[in-house]
């Protein structure tokens, strides 16, 4: 795993995830760590030789290691977020929420 302290001054751990032919996942963890809720993604993709075979795999090492401090701090300002944080436990004023089957009128 590797580090970023992002501008905020929060310092994710960065790891590479579900690698790829041609692409990889790279997570940002937030130090929380009590929860993957402030986690955030990014996706990279590569033009190796990896890439021209449906068998070949990246190696998450080597991924993370050919990544510049460039690199990880442009993957970040442009992550998402792993989970919504904006989840409503109750239905918005304006949802349409659908009878049954055979109920209401």
């Amino acid at each position: 795993m590797r580090t970023y302290t992002s501008s905020e001054g929060t310092q994710w751990g960065v790891t590479v995830v579900l690698p790829g032919a041609s692409n990889a996942m790279i997570v940002f963890r937030h130090p929380d760590g009590g929860t993957s809720g402030r986690d955030r993604y990014n996706w990279i993709l590569t033009h190796g030789p990896e890439s021209r075979s449906v068998t070949g795999r990246l190696d998450p090492k080597k991924v993370l290691d050919a990544l510049s401090d460039a690199d990880v701090a442009q993957l970040h300002r442009r992550s998402m977020a792993v989970s919504r944080t904006d989840r409503p436990s109750t239905p918005r004023a304006d949802a349409h929420v659908s009878q049954p089957v055979g109920e209401g009128g």
